[in-house]
């Protein structure tokens, strides 16, 4: 078996079950039970939840499909006891066998009250998932890793690392650091539009947020990103390097950048202008991209 059977090669990225969980008080129903079962049947691989969610936000996804593996994509470390975290991954793994993994992040300051030395919190964190009553293994786990010291984390302490907002040349560095047996599953930002001042008015509106924070613009800088890159929305320039614009055949000539960089498994994230699930780009890709190992 390969180290992305697990994964599928494309997975889809999305907050929108989290925000949905967050309004009903955990029903997934209508269009999003619907949602969630066709990209099972459209043969994704992955369907990550967005959004900070909680494990027990992956238990209604895991009861309406039957074979995707359903991840967090990412879950706080802040807001979540690691005790708490192990034995609700627990209770999804007797009764979804191999079909949960746990996603896990440190987020960011400005999104935190009581963030502080995050790598060490981390080390603390895995370590207490290892301690737990019935531990997390390893294999079931992957860090929102981005700079060096996280990405060698995520190679000794879990199973691999899902980073996020990053280019292909951040992947080949990844992989350098992670080695050849770790799980690298990038999220992959995807704007399916033709006309290119509509795809950059998307994609700027979409990425104004994670430009307020530090852990992301640090990263981009360290890509060799300027700060003017980083102003209004992104320039053209960085646009062009953590999205992927244009019709299907742009979206998988550039998802293929990641896997020749090194990537494993691709978390798309479809970004629209439009409120509401992109159900109609979601079946667009399925037919684009490489879906199977």
């Amino acid at each position: 078996m390969s180290r992305h059977d697990r994964w599928g090669r494309i997975g889809v990225w999305s907050g929108a079950w989290t925000e949905a969980q967050r309004s009903t008080g955990g029903a997934l129903t209508g269009e999003y039970a619907d949602a969630a079962a066709e990209l099972d049947d459209l043969g994704y691989g992955t369907l990550w939840l967005g959004g900070s969610p909680s494990v027990t936000y992956a238990r209604p996804l895991l009861e309406l499909t039957s074979r995707m593996t359903v991840a967090t994509g990412i879950l706080s470390i802040w807001q979540h006891e690691a005790a708490d975290v192990a034995a609700q991954r627990a209770e999804l793994e007797r009764d979804f066998p191999g079909r949960f993994v746990l996603g896990l992040g440190v987020s960011h300051s400005k999104l935190t009250e009581h963030y502080a030395h995050p790598y060490a919190a981390m080390k603390e964190y895995l370590a207490a998932l290892d301690a737990a009553a019935e531990p997390v293994p390893v294999r079931d786990r992957v860090l929102a890793a981005l700079g060096p010291r996280m990405l060698a984390l995520a190679r000794d302490r879990a199973a691999g690392a899902h980073p996020y907002l990053v280019t292909p040349e951040h992947t080949a560095l990844a992989r350098d650091i992670l080695g050849a047996d770790a799980v690298l599953a990038p999220e992959f930002k995807a704007v399916l539009d033709t006309d290119p001042d509509r795809a950059r008015a998307a994609a700027r509106d979409h990425l104004d947020l994670y430009l307020q924070l530090p852990n992301y613009t640090s990263n981009l800088l360290r890509l060799g990103f300027t700060e003017d890159d980083l102003r209004a929305g992104g320039s053209d320039r960085l646009l062009a390097a953590v999205f992927a614009m244009g019709d299907e055949t742009a979206i998988a000539r550039r998802a293929a950048a990641y896997f020749d960089a090194g990537a494993d498994h691709l978390a798309v994230q479809v970004v629209t202008a439009e409120p509401g699930l992109p159900r109609e780009q979601w079946r667009r890709l399925a037919g684009a991209l490489p879906l199977e190992a």
